[in-house]
């Protein structure tokens, strides 16, 4: 489908916009310049029927308005060249080179009115801190490394991302943010720990635990590692359960095992499992796996494993599943963990130190009279960093009414952390503020303070707080000097807090937070698992990181001729002499199907259905992600595909033909299968195939540019034949993110901008970023 523009608006662009930029277009005979006017005018075609209410307009009257008046409709028509979605395929279309000169004037014209009249946009005043911000900024406020989401709930997404909605706060919300800050404050200062408190680890039920699992001890197989914050120096019961059937039965029980409880990786203590006497029940088996350890307060890495035996594989025809989970379908042939609880602590003593306190006293009071003083200081350094400015007394007063209230019941640290809960409820931490001086006219531009750039900077690159460099840099005004800018943003590049570029934005541009409700059919694909899930999902994460980090050029997420595997995702790829549980990069050679995005088996899941693929779902993902032209919801009242109403031996090309036969559904559908039809190769979990229930695969596509090719190789070749469209999609997207709001009309002139300074350096990451944090939108916004 296409968004119906006006008739006459379209007109205009062949009479007005070469006149007004002063350049002819290239048509050089009255055929050819016939085809551009029916280019424009057929951007009023639309797949649904409706009147154009706009079409009986006057071409005079239209003229009289600016450019700039004008520009939504303008950006949506350069859009649709740019996509080459005007004319509809079919119909007479320009040349290349007729696209591209009546492109250049219309984008020569929206540029120059943007740059007389600019419009940065406006964000919202007020945006609360995101689930995985908040989680970020703790672990760098107080060097807290502890899992949110049992604390806060999950944000709702917009425009593909959570941090745009982020505007209100209710009351049962504020309850939740309140207990939060209670838990957090008492887990880094240590003096009220809960005596013999409880925190469960519960593993997923699908997960495969007759192999080595990353993460745990080498030399082990199965089980659970977590790493858990203990709040005290003391003792502390660590109790571990085994995975039981639907019968209530423990699963894997042929012989007898080793469980290993380890610390640190130091063993703890060790637990023989064994089956129960003939006749008798199991109930009793793992019911005191219980090993009391005297633990010092801090993080530490807790596992429960079972140690790997020796195994040989004999030699046959038709190789094992890798999937020992479900009891009716591909039992579990040994034993494996539950579930592990750490209670505690017992007789605790408030430690001395720990990641946490090291970096929230920063000094300490001798005597009593110093108390104040010190917590002054406390506070005064920790509100600086939580409230991301310069503080004022006026900030400490109420958290220094908090800390004489914990002092006066149960001395200087009680105080200190009743503060530090006071200043994680308050809204300069909770809330990015952004205000707006009182003296300019309403919709008038203004920049951003230093400290409010800072701020923006920080969420964008880190998904958290500045660092205390930062800070002074905008304290003092340094940041806005593009020089000093240019400089923070490849140093925030190359720290390691510049992975939420891929844990937030990634995962979300991607649909990689969508792989964990992704369940495919046990009776079609028997050999999928949540060990083959979170593979596929950190191949792309451990990909897209490699891009940032040795800032390649973005169109290697097309092109790159490497992946990162292990050996459970190799062997689902079909890929050989790849062993073990970590990650490789792995070079590729032409015939190895794999390398890009549209490659890898995680986005081939999200983009397929539980028991077949989805050329329409793969198609939409294309069109949305990376060429920036997502098709319109279909219209009401349109048929699902009914399953029963073709053979389904029939491969999925053949199925939707039913779809595309209806008128309803022909104009969009013809638009975003072939795309899919393209895709076609990989099954719904990502394999490779040729064909699909003995019918060799058609896998013939095509872009709404009229380009036509085959399979994966010719849908990459077709992108990067134009890559200017996949860098602005990308574009767009980061600066969404950036923002907090939807990229409108108005911000595309800064984004263009962009795009032409990356391609002088071909477009590598850095380039993009760096222009997103200079580009107008970031750096101004308009009062209201």
């Amino acid at each position: 489908m296409m968004t119906r523009l006006p008739r006459l608006c379209c007109l205009f662009a062949m009479t007005f916009c070469p006149i007004a930029s002063g350049q002819q277009l290239s048509a050089s005979n009255a055929e050819s310049r016939a085809a551009l006017r029916g280019t424009l005018e057929s951007s009023c075609w639309d797949c649904h029927s409706g009147d154009n209410r706009e079409g009986n307009l006057a071409l005079d009257e239209l003229l009289k308005q600016s450019i700039g008046e004008q520009a939504a409709i303008w950006e949506g028509i350069v859009r649709k060249l740019d996509t080459r979605q005007m004319p509809p395929l079919g119909e007479t279309r320009p040349s290349e080179s007729e696209y591209e000169a009546l492109t250049d004037s219309i984008v020569q014209l929206l540029d120059r009115a943007a740059a007389d009249q600019p419009n940065p946009g406006r964000t919202e005043s007020l945006r609360r801190l995101t689930q995985l911000e908040y989680q970020f900024a703790i672990r760098d406020l107080l060097a807290l490394d502890i899992d949110t989401s049992e604390m806060l709930p999950a944000d709702e997404s917009s425009h593909g991302f959570d941090n745009i909605t982020v505007t209100g706060l209710s009351p049962v919300l504020l309850d939740r943010y309140v207990s939060a800050a209670q838990a957090i404050s008492r887990l880094a200062i240590g003096v009220r720990a809960e005596p013999g408190a409880e925190k469960t680890y519960r593993m997923r039920p699908d997960i495969t635990q007759d192999t080595h699992l990353e993460g745990t001890p080498i030399g082990s197989r199965g089980g659970i590692v977590v790493n858990h914050v203990f709040p005290q120096d003391g003792n502390y019961e660590l109790q571990a359960w085994l995975m039981r059937d639907r019968n209530e039965e423990l699963e894997g029980m042929h012989g007898t095992y080793e469980l290993q409880f380890l610390v640190d990786r130091k063993l703890v203590t060790v637990f023989s499992v064994a089956p129960p006497p003939r006749g008798q029940s199991d109930k009793l088996v793992d019911a005191n796996f219980t090993a009391s350890v005297s633990i010092s307060a801090g993080p530490h890495e807790v596992a429960v494993v079972f140690p790997k035996n020796p195994s040989s594989l004999l030699e046959t025809i038709r190789q094992p599943l890798n999937v020992h989970f479900n009891y009716y379908r591909h039992p579990r042939i040994e034993p494996a963990v539950y579930q592990l609880t750490v209670r505690g602590p017992f007789e605790g003593k408030v430690p001395k130190s720990t990641p946490s306190r090291d970096r929230i006293f920063v000094c300490y009071p001798s005597d009593q009279e110093q108390e104040v003083e010190c917590a002054q200081q406390i506070i005064r350094k920790l509100a600086r960093l939580a409230y991301r400015r310069d503080v004022t007394d006026e900030d400490l007063e109420q958290p220094m009414e908090f800390f004489k209230l914990g002092q006066a019941e149960n001395g200087f640290e009680a105080g200190v952390e009743r503060a530090l809960a006071a200043i994680l409820v308050n809204p300069q931490f909770l809330f990015r503020i952004e205000r707006q001086p009182n003296t300019l006219p309403l919709g008038a531009p203004y920049r951003l303070t230093a400290v409010e750039l800072a701020s923006r900077l920080s969420f964008f690159l880190w998904s958290s707080i500045p660092d205390e460099e930062l800070l002074d840099l905008a304290a003092n005004d340094q940041l806005l000097q593009p020089a000093v800018l240019q400089q923070q943003v490849q140093r925030m590049l190359a720290d390691a807090r510049a992975k939420s570029l891929v844990q937030n934005f990634a995962d979300q541009w991607l649909y990689l937070r969508n792989l964990d409700s992704a369940i495919p059919d046990m009776r079609l694909f028997p050999d999928f698992d949540d060990n083959l899930r979170q593979s596929m999902r950190q191949e792309t994460e451990l990909f897209f990181e490699s891009v940032v980090r040795e800032d390649r050029s973005i169109l290697d997420l097309l092109r790159a001729d490497y992946t990162f595997l292990n050996e459970r995702l190799a062997k689902h790829y079909g890929m050989e002499h790849i062993y073990g549980s970590h990650f490789r990069r792995v070079d590729l050679n032409s015939n190895a199907h794999r390398g890009g995005l549209l490659r890898q088996a995680s986005i081939l899941t999200v983009t397929s259905y539980a028991t077949r693929t989805s050329p329409v779902l793969r198609g939409q993902w294309v069109l949305k992600n990376l060429i920036g032209s997502p098709p319109p919801a279909p219209p009401p009242n349109v048929p699902t595909l009914e399953e029963n109403t073709v053979a389904g031996n029939l491969p999925v090309r053949a199925r939707l033909e039913m779809h595309r036969d209806n008128v309803a559904c022909a104009g969009c559908h013809n638009l975003i299968d072939p795309v899919g039809f393209a895709l076609e190769n990989f099954d719904a979990v990502g394999r490779w195939r040729d064909s699909e229930n003995g019918t060799l695969l058609d896998v013939a596509g095509g872009l709404p540019d009229g380009s036509q090719f085959d399979g994966v190789t010719g849908l990459e070749d077709a992108l990067l034949a134009r890559p200017q469209l996949f860098v602005q999609t990308l574009t767009e997207k980061l600066m969404t993110y950036a923002l907090g709001r939807g990229v409108e009309p108005y911000d595309a002139p800064a984004i263009r901008q962009i795009v032409r300074e990356a391609k002088e350096h071909d477009f590598e990451f850095s380039y993009i970023i760096s222009g997103i944090a200079n580009s107008l939108p970031f750096q101004m916004r308009n009062t209201q």
